[in-house]
């Protein structure tokens, strides 16, 4: 873990770069700074990938899921690669997305903001700088804006962060050309196959629900509410793309003093993505990556786990949110099955006793993995809708809310993850074993996680006592 430091700096001057002033962990060590200076200085030359238009429209979607009238689902690869950049992978993955709001939608009769971990999720934090292969030490995998898989090609090319750029901006491009052209039609649930549900009982619920929204769609079909002049709102609909704020010198060449849709003036946003979030090992409070983040005008994500301590969750949030605004701030809790009660009371306590207003997401993946057979790192589903459910019903014990969902997944048939409705088995997993960084839930398994919340807002709206996932 390489560590930078400097002079202090005032606690209300910001620039995109007085972040080089506070201790960086997770840094990257290049051989040649001026490769590096060419690089960063073509990035700051180029075009911003998203406007402050659509950052701040997601800013006010969020401040109403903070406020519980809408609900946040977000999610895509563990790591992105360079060759996700291609039509099928994005495709796939856009479609389990808007399968999974449009069930989300259903169940919990609010909309669903969708934020993709997509276009820009090419880095890694590893706990360890190096590792082991046949017997030699090497330096880790960071991601493919970092370095190669390939043992031979773990040294660190600052010409991967420019791959990294033109990478995300053909993929936001592709999106964008689908959801303008009607994609979303591809939600409809006529076309989705239940075949790989194994339970008849499981498989007949599922049915009920996707026969619930088809009859739903032919009832606005018959009384006109799909008609021409209704086609925008069915037909498209927003998507944001995310990713986790690790390289800061990347993140400060694409931070940019754009016009402010919601004042008259300029304001700093970073034009690579609409929302960055800061992982467990970056989030220290005097460190670069929250010197950073305070001075962005994007929403921003925190990683909560075991380790953060109450006091210091709300100090985070006073640095980066010291005006308290609604929704500015993402807490995605990643505790692990049976601990979310240990730990969740204490952090609700505190954010409530605060004033601030976060959107308080689950992520049940993170806290959950595990080593199968053969040391292969798997995710067992009962354990992610474990800690979901826990969320759920501790959220509600204390009062609070949980306003979305955190998931690492992928719109593809991968076997990464033991259980769901395919029941995968250990076995099972080196059939389709993909992923480069972490186990990801496949298309089935996203779909039956999307099913089982529906099912939960459901039961809610019928009965007073908490529900089960």
């Amino acid at each position: 873990m390489a560590e930078k430091s400097g002079a202090s700096v005032a606690r209300d001057e910001w620039s995109p770069s007085s972040w080089k002033s506070k201790p960086v962990f997770q840094d990257v060590d290049y051989k040649d700074q001026s490769h590096v200076d060419k690089v960063l200085k073509k990035l700051n030359h180029l075009p911003p990938l998203v406007t402050a238009k659509e950052i701040d429209r997601l800013r006010e979607q969020l401040k109403e899921v903070a406020l519980g009238n809408s609900f946040l689902l977000q999610g895509g690869d563990c790591a992105e690669l360079f060759d996700y950049c291609s039509k099928d992978p994005i495709e796939a993955k856009l479609k389990v997305l808007l399968q999974m709001s449009l069930v989300l939608t259903w169940g919990a009769r609010t909309s669903v903001v969708r934020i993709a971990r997509m276009a820009g999720q090419y880095a890694k934090p590893r706990s360890k700088p190096t590792e082991m292969f046949e017997g030699k030490e090497i330096l880790s995998f960071r991601g493919e804006n970092v370095n190669g898989f390939e043992p031979t090609d773990r040294d660190a090319d600052p010409e991967r962060l420019l791959g990294a750029y033109f990478h995300s901006a053909a993929t936001l491009n592709y999106v964008r050309a689908l959801l303008d052209s009607g994609f979303a039609d591809l939600h409809d649930p006529s076309n989705w196959n239940l075949s790989h549900v194994r339970s008849e009982s499981v498989r007949s619920e599922y049915q009920h629900i996707v026969t619930q929204l088809t009859d739903a769609l032919d009832f606005m079909s018959t009384i006109g509410a799909d008609s021409t002049q209704h086609q925008s709102e069915l037909n498209s609909i927003d998507l944001f793309v995310s990713h986790e704020a690790l390289l800061l010198d990347f993140e400060s060449s694409l931070t940019r003093l754009l016009p402010s849709s919601k004042t008259n003036g300029h304001k700093w946003y970073n034009a690579g993505a609409h929302f960055l979030w800061i992982g467990d090992r970056t989030r220290q409070p005097e460190g670069a990556h929250i010197e950073y983040m305070r001075g962005i005008e994007n929403p921003i994500g925190i990683k909560v786990g075991p380790t953060t301590q109450p006091h210091e969750l709300v100090e985070l949030l006073n640095t980066v949110n010291p005006m308290k605004e609604i929704g500015k701030v993402t807490l995605i809790t990643r505790f692990g099955a049976g601990k979310v009660e240990q730990h969740l009371p204490q952090h609700i306590e505190a954010v409530k006793a605060s004033g601030h207003i976060p959107v308080w997401v689950c992520d049940p993946m993170h806290g959950n993995t595990k080593n199968a057979s053969g040391g292969i790192k798997t995710r067992h589903f009962v354990d992610i809708i474990q800690e979901l459910s826990e969320a759920f019903k501790v959220h509600k014990d204390y009062q609070s809310k949980l306003n979305g969902v955190h998931f690492e997944l992928t719109g593809d048939s991968v076997t990464e993850c033991i259980g769901g409705s395919m029941e995968l088995k250990d076995a099972d997993l080196s059939t389709n074993y993909q992923t480069y960084c972490d186990p990801r839930l496949n298309y089935e398994q996203a779909l039956d996680v999307a099913f089982l919340i529906g099912n939960y807002y459901q039961k809610e709206r019928k009965q007073q006592e908490f529900p089960s996932l």
